[in-house]
């Protein structure tokens, strides 16, 4: 399974950001997908997943950011509103097959300013 993210950048505090992921080469169809982030020196941590069982969030994004998914295209997205400095980190998409294991994105960074 391949999966491409977009959208990461440079923006300031309060300001917003839209993540996107798409993935390709499923051979059992993907049921849990989700994103994942790492600041310098910090473990990585799960910030938000969609499964058929719903969606769960990290206490400290949720009401700030949303995530969503197109099954019929095999996407993921994750809006991000009023983001702060310490959200700051390199962002992983993350799929998992329904038959298999989990698959990692490339990583793409989001740089919160104050």
């Amino acid at each position: 399974v391949q999966l491409v993210e977009s959208g990461g950048g440079l923006v300031q505090a309060g300001g917003s950001l839209r993540l996107s992921c798409a993935a390709s080469g499923s051979r059992f169809g993907i049921n849990r997908m989700g994103w994942y982030r790492q600041a310098p020196g910090k473990q990585r941590e799960l910030v938000a997943a969609i499964s058929d069982d719903g969606t769960n969030y990290a206490d400290s994004v949720k009401g700030r950011f949303t995530i969503s998914r197109d099954n019929a295209k095999n996407t993921v997205s994750l809006q991000m509103n009023s983001l702060k400095p310490e959200d700051t980190a390199v962002y992983y998409c993350y799929a998992e097959e329904r038959i298999g294991g989990g698959y990692w994105g490339q990583g793409t960074q989001v740089t919160v300013s104050s």
